[in-house]
């Protein structure tokens, strides 16, 4: 371990820089009239210092930043500074590492210990020892670079960043969506209620050539018959009661971007007809006009129903369903995307950080199982309301499989499913994993020693399973000799 004094060169960690840099940005939050060390202490090294007194004010300086550092000087131990310390601590910042000065007095308080332990990287207990102080902030800004860069490493190699997981069957949705998105053809998505086929539409929208035009969804389903007519083709001032002036259609407000009919299969087939005259000549009639419109349009559908058989029924017709599925595109169910579930829910618990219980710090080896042992009629949108639930009500610091409304016994004894052995071996080991990770908020050391491996292999297993640890106690991976 260094010592007072030794390995204070900052300039080894790459992205801190040496004299002539531009000053390195260090967010100071003081709530006390004076600092506990002299700001020429820190600013002679290279550091601009931003003074806040306010929770508040930090988080809005957060906000702006990408990556950073913060100094939190703790003194007051009353109820509310140590409530307006978590507050700030805790805010979540997945780029943001935090260093605390203490006072003896706040590091006795049990609730500090933990408020320090969970969510700082280092702290020092005044008096400050200047050299030790400056090389922990550098290598708190290290590890907020790492964790910005491979943040972003991950965005640039995700087709679509809403599409999310590493299944095989994702996978090939996503390289489909690629292929789909070259060609201006119609698409018909398939697949089961709450899988996100409006957001393969989004992604095949967004990677074709008419990706900065307009997207505009109609859900076919939600609208009567008298109204979806007007809704699609619009309307010409008085062409029925009610209608006092032109109104513009959904066909109109695409032009030159993209129409996606959600629940395509649910459309009547009076109005199958219209949109079949849309689809081979490109014309239109808005309601009550006789104008003949030219629609430049690529139309994109979706639908729950088998379509198919829907033709088969004479439900749907025959010459439309062949129009629309020109390119086709199923999206898989999540029980059959092996891998991703946990993957989803660690993502969704991210996402709804804000509004989780604050003791709530991850998920517990049985909550995974219990995920990966359920069917999931309701699919992704089923995972996220599970998901968002249990962060709320749950009580302990990780969820289980009760705050999920899902039963492990069940799933743990549950023989239908098959599966090999070197599947069972890999949902063991990234779910092991993913517990330790939640168990020791993001402290990959901890992590490492509860699992028995080295920080090395740990960093491959992350990178073999694409996980990533949330906490600002998250490590950087240790160099490499060159």
């Amino acid at each position: 371990m260094l010592q007072a004094g030794e390995g204070h060169n900052n300039e080894h960690f790459g992205f801190l820089g040496g004299s002539g840099s531009e000053p390195r940005s260090l967010l100071v939050y003081c709530a006390a009239k004076s600092l506990p060390f002299h700001e020429a202490d820190i600013t002679s090294h290279g550091w601009s210092l931003t003074r806040v007194g306010t929770w508040a004010a930090a988080r809005s300086y957060m906000d702006r930043m990408g990556a950073g550092v913060g100094l939190a000087c703790l003194q007051d131990t009353t109820e509310k500074a140590v409530s307006d310390a978590e507050a700030l601590l805790g805010y979540g910042h997945s780029r943001f590492r935090w260093v605390a000065i203490l006072d003896l007095a706040f590091l006795k308080s049990a609730v500090a210990n933990h408020l320090i332990s969970e969510c700082c990287l280092d702290f020092h207990v005044a008096p400050v020892d200047v050299p030790r102080l400056l090389h922990g902030l550098g290598h708190a800004l290290g590890m907020a670079h790492l964790s910005c860069n491979r943040a972003e490493a991950r965005s640039e190699t995700r087709v679509e960043k809403n599409i999310i997981g590493v299944s095989r069957a994702i996978k090939a949705t996503v390289q489909r969506i690629e292929k789909i998105s070259q060609s201006d053809a119609p698409v018909l998505i398939q697949g089961e209620t709450g899988t996100g086929k409006e957001l393969c539409a989004l992604a095949v929208h967004a990677h074709s050539s008419r990706g900065s035009r307009p997207f505009v969804a109609v859900n076919c389903g939600a609208l009567p018959d008298k109204l979806i007519q007007s809704e699609l083709f619009g309307h010409e001032k008085g062409a029925f009661t009610g209608a006092y002036q032109r109104k513009i259609g959904r066909i109109e407000a695409a032009e030159g971007g993209t129409l996606f009919l959600d629940e395509i299969g649910d459309l009547s087939l009076d109005l199958q007809v219209n949109l079949l005259r849309i689809l081979q000549g490109g014309t239109y009639e808005r309601v009550g006009g006789t104008e003949t419109m030219r629609a430049d349009i690529r139309v994109i559908a979706a639908t729950h129903v088998d379509l198919e058989r829907a033709v088969g029924e004479k439900r749907f017709r025959e010459d439309l369903y062949y129009r629309l599925n020109v390119l086709n595109l199923d999206v898989p169910p999540l029980r059959s995307r092996d891998g991703d579930v946990a993957l989803l829910a660690r993502h969704w618990f991210e996402v709804f950080a804000a509004e989780k219980n604050p003791r709530v710090r991850g998920f517990s080896r049985d909550a995974f199982a219990a995920l990966n042992g359920h069917r999931w009629p309701g699919n992704v949108r089923e995972l996220i309301n599970r998901v968002r639930r249990a962060m709320v009500m749950c009580e302990r610091q990780l969820i289980g499989p009760e705050d999920l409304g899902l039963d492990y016994v069940e799933y743990a004894h549950d023989a239908g499913a098959e599966e090999t052995l070197a599947q069972a071996r890999e949902r063991a080991e990234r779910e092991a994993i993913c517990e330790a990770i939640d168990r020791h908020a993001g402290n990959l050391s901890r992590a490492a020693r509860a699992l028995g491996v080295s920080r090395v292999t740990l960093y491959r297993l992350l990178e073999k399973y694409q996980l990533s640890p949330r906490s600002p106690q998250s490590e950087a991976p240790p160099a490499r000799a060159s």
